[in-house]
């Protein structure tokens, strides 16, 4: 049995449906003849179901069509392990990729679906959205959030990140006091009279130990309770958002705009520098004596940030390891989207 390429699929006649697609959810029927994707046609080659497409055979064909070996890689082993997929085909993200038009019904920003265990394409029900990288190939976060990152490795070793957008939230609510004086100390400020609600309550600042006492607030604490007149500074809150420009930039805006936004869902950001991050995150804070382990590690992006397949595993492998979830804070200094990725066993 042989397949044509015609419009960027491939086409199998015959008894086509009834071998392919009724046993085992391969391709798209047309009546007995079949719709095949260039993957699908190379995983069926790959066994010897198809004897050839376009006269190729299977090393041929995987080595004519441009980024094909990738894609046939995941497919295959998400095949192995026991899941029936539909490749999205001209509207996947690889055609997008490869620079070719689509199809603008069939537009979706992966590649595969993978249907549950035990179903398959005649079900209206898909487990997983797959869009398969190299690890050489830049990844926009506006392209992630709903789904499943394949990331072929310069070995052939597939890792599966999970992405989703994540609904933040906490219960830490601490009633605070106002008009608390407080002093700027360089790229700090200082409350030295401090009242306990601060601290013991809202988990802001660190203790100055020693007869001099007080609390030690960072910058983005300072700023957030400034603007919200629990503490008051010489220059108004403008001078410890314009300290904090000083020393980082547009960067400081997107980080304020994230600790205000994590403050304002009930979760206490502190800062996640020992980790390589902006914050770790504690979403039930009820008094500092009985603070439980943090949840989130943040990193704050801008909306256009771009990743690397790389430096996202990495971010991941280093919160699993600190028994917390990787998320991203994407904020251009105004609004705040979350994007949480963590690994996934299929």
């Amino acid at each position: 049995m042989e397949g044509r390429t015609r419009g960027g699929v491939v086409w199998v006649e015959g008894n086509a449906r009834e071998r392919f697609y009724d046993s085992r959810g391969y391709g798209r029927p047309d009546g007995p003849a079949l719709e095949l994707a260039p993957v699908e046609a190379a995983h069926l080659l790959y066994r010897g179901d198809l004897d050839a497409v376009d006269g190729q055979g299977f090393r041929a064909y995987l080595a004519s069509v441009p980024g094909l070996a990738v894609r046939f890689l995941v497919y295959k082993d998400l095949r192995d392990r026991g899941f029936y997929l539909a490749p999205t085909t001209r509207g996947g993200a690889a055609a997008r990729d490869a620079g070719e038009a689509g199809d603008a019904e069939d537009a979706e920003d992966v590649d595969l679906h993978v249907f549950p265990r035990g179903k398959g394409p005649w079900d209206d029900e898909v487990a997983y959205r797959v869009r398969v990288v190299g690890e050489r190939t830049p990844v926009p976060a506006a392209r992630l959030g709903d789904a499943t990152l394949a990331v072929v490795d310069e070995e052939s070793e597939i890792t599966y990140l999970e992405s989703r957008r994540p609904t933040v939230s906490g219960t830490s609510d601490a009633t605070l006091p106002e008009g608390v004086p407080a002093a700027m100390l360089g790229d700090r400020a200082a409350v030295w009279d401090p009242p306990a609600e601060l601290y013991a309550r809202g988990f802001y600042g660190q203790p100055l130990e020693g007869e001099a006492g007080g609390l030690q607030l960072s910058l983005l604490e300072a700023a957030h309770l400034a603007g919200r007149g629990v503490i008051e500074v010489s220059g108004g809150p403008d001078a410890v958002t314009e300290r904090g420009r000083e020393v980082e930039g547009d960067r400081f805006d997107r980080r304020l705009a994230v600790y205000d936004d994590l403050r304002g869902r009930g979760v206490v950001p502190k800062t996640g520098f020992k980790f390589g991050a902006d914050f770790r995150t504690y979403a039930d804070v009820t008094s500092v004596e009985e603070l439980g382990h943090s949840e989130l590690l943040v990193r704050v992006l801008p909306p256009d940030h771009v990743f690397q397949p790389r430096d996202l595993a990495l971010d991941v492998r280093l919160a699993h390891g600190v028994r917390k979830t990787m998320v991203f804070a994407l904020s251009d200094g105004q609004s705040v989207e979350w994007l949480a990725v963590e690994r996934l066993t299929p």
